[in-house]
């Protein structure tokens, strides 16, 4: 078997771009779920916060948009530096 050369071994498997667009993304995704929080209705309550817009709509919409953008963000393509 052949030693692994130097340069093999410092290879990353994602660039820097990728890992900061990664991070961005699920940190949108907490975002949305942490919209969709909040005091939930109990047996001897009703609270009718649980059916408002933010909850229903907003929260999902932008969990999604996170986790679309994630997929983006690990197959956004490596730039070639020898332009």
């Amino acid at each position: 078997m052949e030693p692994i050369k130097e340069s093999e071994k410092k290879q990353k498997t994602l660039p820097m771009l990728n890992v900061v667009l990664i991070g961005v993304c699920v940190v949108i995704i907490v975002a949305g779920f942490a919209l969709m929080a909040g005091e939930p209705s109990g047996a001897t309550e009703y609270n009718p916060d649980i059916f408002s817009v933010r909850r229903i709509t907003v929260g999902p919409m932008i969990a999604l948009a996170g986790f679309l953008g994630l997929i983006v963000a690990i197959l956004f393509p490596k730039r070639n530096k020898n332009k």
